[in-house]
This record gives C-alpha cells, structure tokens and sequence, in this order.
C-alpha cells in the first residue's frame, strides 16, 4: 500500500470511529455512556506510564488567582521564550521591559535531577449567559498549566521538584517586580517607585572592602534555610558610620538594587512612642532594607533602661523642652551598646575619605578616562588631605559638552591643595576653625540598615 493509500485509510477509520462515538452519545442513555467513558479512562490509566497535574489560574470559590498558577508562569518565563515555538508577548510592569509566555496548547521540556518532564499551557472556554447581555453569551476562559512526567519519578516530582519551581518563580518575581522606596509620617507609609542608579560597580570605595560587603550580602540572601534551622530571624544589621558625603546614602541604595529588595525609610523623629514604632515594622515586608539615617542625631532610642516611672517621664520632659537646640550642640552622639551589639548591628562599615583607587573610580565614571599624567600629583594630595568622595565628585561632573579632563582635574587639584593648606593652619593656629576652610566636612553620622 503506498503511503497516500495508508493515510487515507487511517483518515477513513478515524473519522468512522469519531461517528460512531457520537452517535452513541447521542442516543445511548446519558447514565451508559458515563460508565463506559469512566472505565475507558480507568484502562488507558493502566497502559499509559505518566502522570499529570493540572494547575488552574483560579482556585476556591472566591476565584481568586492562584499564588502556585503564578509562581510557574514566572519559572517557565524565560523557558518559554528559548523553547516555546508560539508565543505571547506582553509589556512588564516597569513600562521598559517585553515579558514572553507560552501560546495556547503550547508545550516546553524542563528538567530536574536528570528527569524529564513537560509543562503545557491551555484554557477551556465556555459559553455564560450575562445578566448585562443575556441574547449575547460571553466566553469565560479557565487558563491553566498541565504537567507531565513518568510515574516512576512521583515522589521526587511532588516533592522537590514542585517545591523547587515554587522557589524559582517566587525569587524571579521579587526580581522583576516594580520596587519600591517607603516612608512614614508619624505611624503611615506612603510610598513612591524606587529608581535609584546606584550600583556596586559606580560606588566609590576600596575594592577589597567593596567585594568583601557583596560576598556578605550573597551569603546573607541565600541563608533563608539556615537561619530557620538555627532558629534566629531571617536578618541582619549593617551599621553604615563615616563623615558626610562618603557615600552611606549611596551604599544603602546599592544594596537595595543588588539584592532587588524594596527600601524603608523610617524618620525615627516622626514616630510618637513604641507603640506606632511596634505598627510601622510589623508592617513592613519581607524582602526589604529599613534604613535609619543618622540614628546617633535621634531620639533617646534604649532609654537607659530606667526603673522608674517617675524619671522616665522627668527625662521625655527635658528633652521636649531641650528639642532640636540639643541636637544641633552636638555632633556626634555615642550609641548605646545595646543598639550596636552582634545581633542588631551584625556588620560595621566605616565609609572614610576618598582614596586613590576610589578616585580612578570616579574618574571613570564621570571622565571616563583609565589614566592621566595628573593622576600621579592627585594620589600625593589624596595620602596628605581629607576629602570626601561627594566633594571629589563634584569636582569630576562635567559642566560643559566636551568634558576636558585636565580643567577638571586641575580643579579638583586646587581644591585638594586648598585643603592641605587649611589643614596646616589649623594644626598651627589654634584659633582657626572649620567655618574658614571650604572644607567642612568631618561630622559623624550613621545609617542602619536590616534586611
């Protein structure tokens, strides 16, 4: 028989038993036909050797969306768009980016611990009278994802691998998700999209100390696990200390975008008692940064533990009369030990002076140039003066459209020279003060972070 033959007769046979299998539905008692279809499926159960899990879009009888639906549409994302023949494109939440998934009855291969596997995307549509348009019946479609694999792998597929896919999709949609930079009003956040530039590549520091901080924050990111078999909340402090303008600021927003976490920052000066401070982090998220800038300019926050009521309430009325005037005599208030302990601060992070290799950085980023025959005199200044990066920065930031680098960089030597000279003199003049030099920049100030 040739090969036309035989298709044509194929067609012929499936087509016959397709009649006569709606024929029986048609005039055989409804109560029979169920039977047959269900011990039908029950024997193709015991021939066919895989498994399939059905995941639905909408579960329970709120239909709301499912959090399993959604985590596997984030894993197969990027499956889709390398396997999927047919796809749907779509625009991200940020406006920026194209979001690829799997067209109707599409299929893609997926594999885990050497097990083969398949995910396939349908929907069943089905036709409901709306009490709007009753003549006009609307389509109600029930989107779903189907998975299937070989009996043999049951339990590692219903056991580590779901959870695995689980996992992933959650993580990726922290990852793409549109974050968000929080602040509080007495006991409320109100917050605003967080599009900070900042990264570890542009920040200016030591580079030892910088991949030092990155291999911290990597270890601390992955440690979900561990600290839940420890025992010890998922956390870990980072207190930031430096003169102003070092890039503390800078550092926080670094990490929030390395991470891919959602930032708080809480004004601790707006917060009435405990209690509204108790509500503000109780309502923060998972997967954040709470940042308290310049926390050592901050209310009494321990209390020194007093015992008494009565000098507790004395103390909170010498402050409110005392207020803001009290703040601005000092420059640097000592942190209580209890705030600084391992446990509440886990890392302490000095962010000092520019120095050279801080420098080359920032002379990349805003000349972009690698070297110069200037560079040599500025790395003699920068061992003998203190100079904040922000203050270097400034000196680098083009002002016009063809960035001459020798006009920068003899600016940000006059400027390096000045501050040698100024500090010559007050070492020798005992009178001379801060507000003669340009160079004001020496008060401490601290940042916490806890993620």
């Amino acid at each position: 028989m040739k090969p036309g033959e035989m298709f044509a007769h194929i067609g012929s046979i499936v087509a016959s038993l397709m009649f006569v299998w709606a024929m029986f539905k048609q005039f055989f008692p409804y109560q029979l036909s169920n039977q047959i279809e269900k011990h039908s499926q029950r024997l193709v159960t015991l021939v066919y050797p895989y498994i399939q899990i059905t995941f639905h879009e909408f579960t329970g009888e709120r239909l709301m969306r499912s959090e399993a639906y959604s985590a596997i549409e984030n894993y197969l994302s990027s499956k889709a768009s390398t396997q999927a023949k047919r796809l749907k494109a779509d625009i991200g939440k940020n406006n920026q980016s194209l979001v690829l998934s799997m067209d109707d009855h599409e299929e893609v291969a997926d594999e885990f611990n050497g097990v083969k596997l398949w995910w396939a995307y349908g929907k069943h549509i089905s036709k409901s009278q709306s009490t709007i348009s009753f003549h006009h019946p609307m389509s109600d479609e029930k989107r779903y994802y189907k998975l299937t694999f070989h009996k043999s792998n049951r339990d590692l597929i219903l056991g580590r691998y779901l959870s695995h896919v689980l996992k992933e999709g959650k993580a990726i949609k922290v990852k793409n998700r549109q974050r968000k930079l929080y602040t509080n009003s007495g006991a409320y956040w109100s917050h605003v999209v967080f599009e900070h530039p900042a990264t570890f590549q542009t920040l200016a520091m030591d580079p030892k100390e910088k991949e030092m901080i990155i291999d911290d924050l990597i270890t601390f990111s992955k440690a979900g696990e561990f600290y839940a078999r420890i025992g010890r909340a998922w956390k870990r402090g980072y207190l930031l200390y430096g003169p102003p303008g070092t890039g503390k600021s800078t550092m926080i927003a670094a990490m929030a975008n390395f991470l891919g976490y959602d930032l708080y920052d809480l004004e601790l000066t707006a917060v009435k008692d405990n209690t509204e401070l108790r509500k503000l982090l109780i309502e923060t998220s998972s997967k954040s940064i709470i940042v308290i800038e310049d926390i050592d300019c901050s209310l009494d926050l321990t209390g020194q533990r007093r015992k008494k009521k009565e000098e507790v309430e004395e103390k909170d009325q010498r402050q409110k009369q005392q207020g803001m005037q009290e703040r601005e005599v000092k420059s640097s208030q000592k942190l209580d030990p209890a705030l600084v302990r391992k446990g509440r601060m886990d890392k302490h992070i000095e962010l000092s002076y520019c120095g050279y290799e801080a420098f080359k950085l920032l002379a990349r980023n805003y000349l972009n140039i690698e070297s110069h025959n200037l560079f040599g005199r500025i790395c003699e200044l920068l061992k003998e003066t203190k100079i904040t990066p922000a203050e270097v920065a400034e000196h680098l930031m083009p002002k016009n459209a063809f960035r001459d680098a020798d006009l920068y960089l003899k600016s940000l030597i006059q400027a390096l020279e000045l501050a040698k000279e100024d500090a010559r003199k007050s070492q020798h003049d005992p009178h001379w003060t801060e507000n003669d030099s340009e160079d004001k920049a020496t008060e401490k100030s601290t940042n916490y972070t806890s993620t």
